[in-house]
């Protein structure tokens, strides 16, 4: 993560001595780590969904409403299979 990230209007800065650990968690972390993890990995496209007041927010960088659904198909396709997993385990 590039440790002066700018989004929107949140900087992030990482202290030296703090080290990210690449592990899954079911502690919810900060959006705008998400989105600077996001920026840094470069995508060829993004769909947002989230909160904004207690209100449903979206965004896309795709301008057909197709391809924004596919991707949330295929998004929630591999969030099922994970939890079927963990929970087979």
């Amino acid at each position: 993560m590039n440790p002066n990230c700018r989004i929107g209007k949140v900087t992030l800065k990482q202290p030296a001595n703090v080290i990210r650990l690449d592990v899954d968690t079911y502690i919810d972390v900060p959006a705008s780590r998400v989105l600077a993890e996001a920026l840094d990995a470069n995508l060829d496209g993004v769909v947002i969904v989230g909160y904004l007041n207690g209100r449903e927010y979206l965004a896309s960088s795709y301008a057909d409403g197709d391809d924004c659904l596919w991707l949330l198909e295929r998004a929630r396709h591999r969030l099922m299979r994970v939890t079927d997993e963990i929970n087979a385990a």
